[in-house]
């Protein structure tokens, strides 16, 4: 069963905005014990593409492990580290064309330096997608003051040298924030 909080969104259509496609360098920062974004894009990106899982809590990473194991998926690397130390993910520098941050940054206490090292393993006009909770879903999601607003978010990203292509919403309760790397 997927997370609570990825249950809501369909990866394939954020992926179909993006413009996911095969071939492609990715990676899921703070990616979950289900993998529920890392297994699609998987897919999507094929055997010529890399899908980096990018997770500080190991036990999420080892259950990826066996999943990528059952479902032979070669094409997917795990990765641990914490996502708001500058400089720290074993992921070379200016090699993704995109990073995904799907319910995460409204766990993330350092916003600028989590945004910060994905601007980093970006390659020129890579992009930065964040999916995050608008509202919550009765338990589901944040508590009202975890949420965070998007126009606050805009800001941040600016600062870490991304500008906004793109801000839709993904479903009742998400918002989809796109940047490009500038």
């Amino acid at each position: 069963m997927p997370h609570s909080g990825r249950a809501l969104i369909d990866p394939i259509r954020i992926f179909s905005k993006v413009g996911l496609t095969k071939g492609m360098k990715v990676s899921d920062m703070g990616c979950g014990r289900t993998g529920h974004f890392v297994f699609s894009a998987a897919r999507i990106v094929g055997e010529t593409g890399i899908v980096y899982a990018v997770d500080i809590l190991k036990d999420v990473l080892n259950a990826i492990n066996s999943r990528i194991r059952t479902q032979a998926l070669n094409n997917i690397q795990v990765i641990w580290s914490d996502i708001e130390a500058v400089n720290k993910t074993p992921i070379p520098p200016k090699s993704l064309d995109m990073c995904f941050f799907m319910n995460v940054i409204s766990g993330v206490k350092n916003k600028q330096a989590a945004l910060t090292e994905s601007v980093r393993l970006l390659k020129e006009d890579g992009q930065i997608v964040i999916v995050d909770w608008s509202k919550k879903l009765a338990t589901l999601g944040p508590s009202d003051d975890g949420l965070v607003d998007p126009k606050k978010l805009i800001e941040v990203a600016t600062t870490c040298g991304l500008k906004l292509v793109q801000n839709i919403l993904v479903s009742d309760y998400h918002y989809c924030l796109i940047f490009k790397k500038i």
